[in-house]
């Protein structure tokens, strides 16, 4: 008996995005991104939540070093006057005069790196909190998810959200608190500094200030909203990439690359336009302010009008050249304030990713006292009597609005195989896997002998369901962890025959480190071999009900007839339901059900499975009495 599929575990249908977004004066669009922004502020707001107390410690500790910078700009006033008292003496500065003088600066910088220490330790160790209860709840999260879920979304954006977008908070937590109060603290300081040495000297400090300052926020308008266009159209030009990179193959054999090509092209000019039309003006104002806060720009007035005081005796030549320091600092604490708006810009689309995932659907779990996992165990591990009765009762299902079962009522007796056969899209895989729990039926139930599935914790479900698919889910561990990856106590000796039984022994011994041979790592394992590695894996779970979906499709010949011969090892004695579509994969089968539109539209049982009644059932056409699978509720 061979288990064969044609369709595999459908996400809802996906709706394309286009390949060109619409130009950026659209109405649409701009409140599109808008929304997003709103959005991902308001997710961001709620990463932050846990840490909310230690980053306001962290932004107190960068106010008080941020008034502490001004210290040493007055300390070097004052010993400037001492020294220059002295020299119009003729004489050196008396060593009490300076000692004081000499202790408030190094006092004053010390002060100013243990606030600065202190906040900084603050939030980094709030960083760190933060991003493992993020990860703690994402891995949680996507635990308890439903198996479909992970269809719809690749292993790339779960990982992208679980390591990247949590290491994209890092500069908004651990720097930005302390760096952004201190940014605006200290320039308060230092021109209030400025002042009291002479208005005159304020006033020259910050003279270009206002111009730059206007210039910036000009060019930094709509920056939340522009932020989220850029990630949306970043998004798609990597979509349009991987789709070119992924299925190459099948374009290249259909004569497809010219579209394919063009589709990541038109979105990578989309974006280069949208880009260039946002950072050009940007740029070019961007360049002016800074030249306006330029060294030579400060040096030249803040020299010239400090040597006219000078000159007039309004101050001395220490408070002018204190000055010019404190003007030369000031354009740098402004653009720490325009970097971190930039990464609370990026951190916010992170969070809108990170809550996509922390939002993920989750399958209830009302069984085993409602204890969890390690209760439910024993009660599997302690189940006596005949096991592997499934019943289907008025199940339906839809993705979205498309329906996908209509009220299926169907029973698989202990120790029987059953074979769901029907047309691509008739809804055979998408029952299979709601005995798995992939998703959960929309209406009616699930019943493993008498007992609904959603009662289960998934270790006790998978303790008594498992499956073979048509793509064989190996991780990148050693061979021996792949295949007890179900029963993670079982001893070499079980793994062994497992393997043995599975007809892949002989061919994992010949690798060169056996069983401890890490897949993915120097050794690439044929289609038929990671097949039979995962047939290994569901015989050493010994489950009692098996799902077997296309399980030879993808391999040759050779290694057909192997996976055909560990296929009936694996199926004696157990419940099994299979997903086919060649009469001679389901041959000698106890039950043959024919799915159309998501309903059961003929069955056979025991003796009426003949070879002629199976290729009748399977070649008959689509009844126009049953309703499409594309038809809606």
């Amino acid at each position: 008996m061979r288990a064969m599929s044609e369709e595999k575990t459908s996400p809802p249908p996906a709706v394309e995005t286009p390949s060109v977004f619409p130009p950026t004066t659209s109405t649409t669009s701009a409140t599109t991104d808008a929304e997003k922004r709103r959005e991902a502020d308001a997710a961001l707001r709620e990463m932050l939540a846990p840490v909310r107390g230690s980053l306001l410690a962290g932004r107190i500790l960068g106010v008080l070093a941020g008034i502490a910078t001004a210290a040493p700009y007055l300390a070097l006033v004052r010993l400037g006057d001492v020294m220059l008292a002295g020299a119009a003496d003729g004489r050196l500065p008396a060593s009490q005069e300076v000692r004081p003088v000499v202790m408030w600066l190094v006092t004053a910088f010390i002060v100013q790196a243990l606030l600065l220490f202190a906040g900084l330790m603050v939030t980094h160790v709030s960083d760190l909190r933060l991003r493992a209860l993020l990860r703690e709840r994402m891995i949680g999260r996507i635990s308890r998810a439903p198996l479909s879920w992970f269809s719809a979304h690749s292993s790339g954006r779960i990982r992208k959200a679980i390591q990247d977008d949590t290491a994209s908070l890092h500069h908004l937590v651990a720097h930005a608190p302390v760096e952004n109060a201190m940014a605006i603290a200290s320039p308060i300081a230092m021109l209030a500094a400025s002042f009291a040495l002479d208005w005159r000297l304020g006033l020259l400090a910050m003279v270009t200030l206002p111009i730059y300052l206007g210039l910036q926020a000009w060019s930094m308008r709509g920056m939340g909203d522009k932020t989220a266009e850029m990630d949306t159209r970043l998004g798609e030009v990597s979509s349009r990439a991987v789709e070119l990179a992924d299925g190459i193959a099948v374009i290249k054999a259909f004569g497809q690359v010219g579209r394919a090509h063009d589709r990541y092209t038109q979105a990578a000019r989309a974006f280069s336009r949208f880009y260039l039309d946002w950072v050009g003006p940007m740029l070019r104002a961007s360049a002016l302010s800074e030249a306006l806060v330029s060294v030579p720009v400060i040096v030249l007035i803040m020299m010239s009008g400090g040597a006219l005081l000078v000159t007039a005796g309004t101050v001395t030549p220490a408070a002018a050249l204190a000055a010019t320091l404190i003007a030369l600092v000031l354009p740098a604490t402004v653009l720490t304030i325009g970097n971190a708006t930039w990464s609370s810009q990026i951190a916010s689309s992170a969070a809108l990713r990170l809550r996509e995932v922390l939002e993920a659907p989750q399958l209830e779990e009302t069984g085993a006292d409602g204890r969890g996992d390690e209760r439910a165990d024993a009660g599997a591990i302690g189940r006596v009597g005949p096991v592997g009765r499934v019943e289907f009762s008025d199940v339906s299902y839809s993705y979205g609005r498309t329906l996908a079962l209509d009220g299926v009522d169907l029973e698989l007796a202990p120790g029987t195989v059953t074979a769901l056969v029907g047309r691509s899209g008739s809804g055979k895989s998408t029952l299979a896997t709601t005995l798995a729990r992939f998703q959960d039926p929309d209406r009616g139930s699930v019943r493993i002998d008498g007992r609904d599935v959603r009662s289960m914790t998934q270790r006790e479900l998978y303790s008594t369901v498992s499956f073979v698919l048509q793509d064989p889910q190996l991780l990148r561990i050693t061979l021996r962890e792949n295949i007890r990856l179900a029963r993670p106590d079982a001893d070499d000796t079980a793994v062994r025959e497992a393997a043995r039984a599975a007809c892949v022994l002989d061919e994992i011994e010949q690798m060169p480190h056996g069983l401890d041979t890490v897949v993915g790592e120097g050794v690439s394992l044929s289609g038929g071999q990671a097949q039979r590695v995962s047939i290994a894996r569901a015989l050493l779970a010994d489950a009692p009900v098996l799902i077997l979906d296309e399980a030879t499709a993808a391999s040759d010949p050779d290694s057909e007839a192997e996976i055909q011969q560990a296929l009936n090892r694996l199926t004696r004695g157990r419940t099994v339901l299979v997903i086919a579509h060649r009469p001679e994969a389901v041959l000698g089968v106890d039950q043959l059900v024919r799915l159309e539109g998501g309903r059961v539209v003929r069955r056979l049982i025991g003796e009426e499975v003949t070879p002629s009644a199976i290729r009748a059932a399977m070649e008959a056409p689509q009844s126009t009495s049953v309703p499409s699978i594309q038809e809606t509720r």
